[in-house]
This record gives structure tokens, C-alpha cells and sequence, in this order.
């Protein structure tokens, strides 16, 4: 099923570079390659470090900013369309990741889009992915995605910038983080017309090998899936951001597993699964969608026997595999911003409301907040015999959509 090289990628994302105790700068030999920038980036374990700015480094001049945004995800919220707004944002990440196996490089998330960054080797082969899931989405779904590449450089003169952290999320798996606020201003761009590609060929088709959303919707265990957006407002300082960054690290790290949706045993195992229909569009390519989704089934149905068995086959441990699905879930990250999904108690919620408001009014921060009963996953799966899987959570009913939608304009 993996796709030529993409073992190589998920090795160079797993090995630990420069990593030494609470310095991993100590033993990092940064290259002035521009090519081998993120891959010489060491990771970090502890992410409240990383509300700091001091742990980030700015992307080289020549490198490009990839972001994309499907048009219209507030209406398809309405109408019970969000897990297929998350499975065309995790495609632009997977369509990325097939296009250039073998290397790791930056990208994030978004639920209703996801950024990415790419040496200037990589250019057309990232246009050429992108422009291909956007006619994939539409093809698929009938749905808009808006997409946009801008080179550094050009960032920079606009008086922006880039940078990026790794965060060490599990033995086999680490995330991008971004701060600099240039991922905003080059999303604004891109919604207002700007950076735009190039329509794919008619017949094209996005490489979304090992794409998937099998999991079952995970309810909350004490009280509400809570959706958090931060960001700083416009005069807010680095600083200032990350001490209201820690301040909400804190007191959400007394939640049950810090907030995680997923339960230490990992997410519930249903089947028929309910995005199986959308899992068929992504394996699809150009063979038939009813095969497609019969394969789908029939996969996740060998699952779903040999964790209520206890069997193991071929190598495959679905228990291990549930265990560790939880521990490389990107329920959290830093993305000119905090974004956050968290399985909150009632109690916390207020706390995190009142300090939230506290801060905005003090004009350090704007945040929208969206609670749900249910969280999601979408994942990226190379391969159910190693531990490099990736899963994204968001909140199942509008989650980051919605609490990105509910923050109050500026002013």
C-alpha cells in the first residue's frame, strides 16, 4: 500500500537530531544547506517550552510557504459536513509527504486547511500536489479549496516572517510548530487572491497514500471537547504571548492526560467505520470508488477482528497499534498561536474562559472557544507495521472552524 520512499520520510522524521537532556541546541551541527534546514532542527519533548520564541528558528529566504482553506467550511459545518472538511485538510499534508518521501519538512493542521513549508527544490513538485487536491476536493466533495504558495523572501519584504520548532510528540513521531506570525499574513493573502496556482491538469490526481479517518468519533470523558484558538493581537510582543501561553499550559496540564481526547488505551475500535466513504476518494485515484471503498472496508474489518481477538498477524499488533495511535495524536500545537483540542471538565472550562477573557481585554490576546461532545481524527498512515503513524484531532461538530469563526474581529 506505502508508496515508494515514504518509509525513508517517516525514518528521517523519527531520528532524533542534537537531542541531549533539557539542551538539545548543545549538539546540533546546523548546516548551511538550505535544503537540509528542518531535517538538522532538533526536536523538543516538552511542549510548554515551546510557547517560548527563543526555541524557534526562521525558514531560509529561498524556501516556500504553502497554505491552503476550503471556502465555505462554516456552511458545511451546518450542514454535518466536518469530517469531510478535515479529510481534505489532512490531504494536503499527505498529498505533500508522497510528493517528497524521503525528507522531513514542516506543515501543520488546521482543520479546514493545513500550511506547509518546502525548500526551493521542491517547488513544483509542491505546486503541482496542491493544485492536484484542490481538483481532487472539488472533484470528490464539490468542495472549494483555496490554495496559495509564497516564497520567503517576498514574506520577509512584506515585513512578516516564518519560524519553526520540532516538538517531540512521541518515540517515532514529532510536529512542526510555527510562530512569526507569517502563516497568517500569507493565509490572508492567499483569501484575498494572492499566491494563487495554477488549475491542475484535467484527469490529475493527488498521491493520498495512507490517508484515512477509520476511527470512531471519541466521546468526551469529562464534559465537553473543548475547540481553543489563541492568537496575540497585533502590538502583543513574542513575550508577552508566551507568558499568556504558559499561564494556559498550566492550568489545562492539571486536566486528565493534559486535555488529551484520547483515553491512554487509545480511540474506541466500531466498525463499519464512518468515514469510509471518505477514506474510498482518497484511495481511489483513477479505479473505481465502489472497489475503492470495499477495500477500505474490508481493511478496516481485519482490524477490527484482530483487536476483539487479540490475534496478531503478519506482525500487527492492533492492540499496540490503538496504544500508540493516542500518544502520537496532535491535539495541540503552536501556529501563530495555541490551538488546542481538549476533553475539559466544567470547572477548568470557566477558569480557561475567565483568564482568556481577562487577557483580551487586556489586549494581549484575541480566542474563540467552541465545545462539543465529541472529538475526531483524521490520520496518515505509511504503515500499520511501524509507529509512525500521525494522527490529527479536532473537534467533531466545528471544532477549530467554529472556534476560529467565534473570535471577535480587532478594535
Amino acid at each position: 500500500m506505502n508508496r515508494a520512499g515514504s518509509g525513508a520520510f517517516w525514518r528521517a522524521r523519527g531520528r532524533i537530531r542534537g537531542f541531549r537532556g533539557d539542551d538539545p541546541l548543545g549538539e546540533v551541527p546546523l548546516t548551511t544547506e538550505s535544503s537540509d534546514f528542518y531535517t538538522n532542527l532538533p526536536l523538543y519533548p516538552d511542549f510548554a517550552q515551546l510557547a517560548r520564541d527563543d526555541y524557534y528558528t526562521a525558514l531560509p529566504d529561498d524556501w516556500w510557504v504553502g497554505t491552503s482553506d476550503i471556502l465555505g467550511s462554516t456552511k458545511l459545518v451546518a450542514e454535518g459536513r466536518y469530517k469531510t472538511v478535515n479529510m481534505v485538510g489532512a490531504a494536503v499534508i499527505s498529498a505533500q509527504i508522497n510528493a517528497h518521501g524521503g525528507t522531513a519538512f514542516p506543515f501543520v493542521f488546521g482543520g479546514d486547511g493545513a500550511s506547509f513549508a518546502v525548500p526551493p527544490v521542491w517547488h513544483d513538485a509542491a505546486a503541482d500536489a496542491l493544485a492536484a487536491v484542490r481538483l481532487w476536493a472539488h472533484e470528490a466533495f464539490g468542495v472549494s479549496l483555496r490554495v496559495g504558495l509564497v516564497q520567503m523572501r517576498d514574506l520577509r519584504a512584506a515585513g512578516h516572517d516564518v519560524k519553526v520548532a520540532r516538538f517531540h510528540a512521541a518515540n517515532a513521531v514529532d510536529y512542526a510548530m510555527f510562530a512569526g506570525g507569517g502563516l497568517s499574513w500569507a493565509e490572508t493573502q492567499m483569501k484575498a487572491g494572492a499566491h494563487d496556482l495554477p488549475k491542475a491538469p484535467p484527469g490529475s490526481e493527488p498521491d493520498l497514500t495512507g490517508l484515512s479517518c477509520r476511527w470512531g468519533h471519541m466521546q468526551s470523558r469529562h464534559g465537553t471537547v473543548l475547540s481553543v484558538v489563541i492568537v496575540p493581537q497585533e502590538r502583543t510582543t513574542p513575550a508577552e504571548f508566551s507568558d499568556l501561553a504558559e499561564h494556559v499550559l498550566e492550568l489545562v496540564s492539571k486536566l486528565d492526560r493534559g486535555g488529551h481526547p484520547t483515553s491512554a488505551d487509545g480511540p474506541a475500535v466500531k466498525w463499519p467505520p464512518t468515514g469510509s466513504l471518505l477514506e474510498a476518494h482518497a484511495r481511489r485515484g483513477k479505479g473505481s470508488l465502489r472497489r475503492a471503498r470495499i477495500a477500505a472496508l474490508f481493511e478496516s474489518s481485519m482490524y477490527w477482528f484482530l483487536y476483539k481477538t487479540g490475534i496478531k498477524l503478519a506482525g500487527f499488533d492492533a492492540h499496540h497499534f490503538r496504544a500508540v495511535v493516542g500518544g502520537n495524536a496532535d491535539f495541540r500545537k503552536f501556529d501563530d498561536g495555541l490551538k488546542m483540542t481538549l476533553d475539559c471538565d466544567a470547572q477548568t472550562e470557566a477558569s480557561l474562559r475567565a483568564l482568556l477573557q481577562e487577557a483580551e481585554e487586556n489586549g494581549t490576546i484575541r480566542y474563540g472557544l467552541h465545545a462539543q461532545s465529541e472529538a475526531m481524527m483524521t490520520c496518515i498512515v505509511p504503515s500499520s507495521l511501524s509507529d509512525d503513524h500521525m494522527h490529527f484531532v479536532d473537534g467533531a461538530a466545528g471544532g477549530y472552524t467554529s472556534a476560529a469563526q467565534a473570535i471577535k474581529a480587532p478594535g
